[in-house]
């Protein structure tokens, strides 16, 4: 074989890999476009609600075409949950990371998580909802949701934990009593203004967290 051939062969072969790349690329863009419209289409109508033909008819695709990104409908619902649990982490979580130890980055977890809440009055929360469809139905939709909650709930008990290290909270509190109390008026929050439309929830929301922490703050 000549050197000319060789040469041939490697570029053939280089051509064939980026058209394969851009390949997967597109598919990869696709299918966060797919996901992307599922998720909105979710907090109107629930996971529950969500089905391969509802997101070909959003997005203008087939339902075949749907299909082969996902296999099954199970596989959809779950990639809702993931996509929502990123979000939510880069809305509420990280943002945190940012503010001091202890009672600074609990407040800010907090803030955080009452803008997004705030946010999702109309356009309604996956995690509460998906709650409500899920609790009673054994199965990978419910594990995967339940497994997004909880690595949320580990995150905010690890927070209260760091300011009892840092002397902001007292030594007796119980973190999980405390995250226990904090995401209590983050669902009455929900239910208040979502459900019942009473006005000044969010403040009376704020004033709960507040009373939480004084109540297990050290004497001055």
């Amino acid at each position: 074989m000549t050197v000319r051939h060789i040469t041939s062969l490697s570029q053939a072969s280089q051509v064939a890999d980026d058209g394969g790349s851009r390949t997967l690329m597109k598919g990869r863009q696709t299918k966060a476009a797919i996901v992307d419209a599922a998720l909105g289409l979710a907090s109107q109508i629930g996971l529950e609600g969500l089905s391969i033909g509802a997101l070909a008819e959003v997005t203008g695709m087939s339902k075949s075409g749907v299909f082969a990104h996902f296999g099954s409908r199970e596989e959809l619902q779950i990639s809702v949950i993931r996509e929502y649990h990123d979000r939510f982490e880069s809305e509420v979580f990280y943002p945190a990371l940012s503010g001091a130890r202890g009672l600074p980055r609990l407040q800010s977890l907090f803030d955080n998580w009452m803008q997004r809440t705030t946010t999702e009055i109309d356009s309604g929360c996956i995690y509460i909802s998906g709650a409500v469809e899920f609790d009673d139905r054994p199965g990978s939709v419910r594990d995967a949701l339940a497994s997004s909650v909880n690595t949320w709930q580990n995150a905010l008990q690890r927070s209260v934990a760091q300011a009892q290290e840092e002397k902001h909270l007292t030594a007796t509190a119980d973190p999980l009593q405390v995250a226990f109390e904090i995401h209590g008026l983050i669902l009455a929050l929900h239910y208040e203004a979502r459900f019942l439309r009473n006005p000044g929830a969010a403040e009376r929301a704020r004033k709960g967290f507040t009373e939480i922490v004084a109540r297990n703050q050290p004497p001055v």
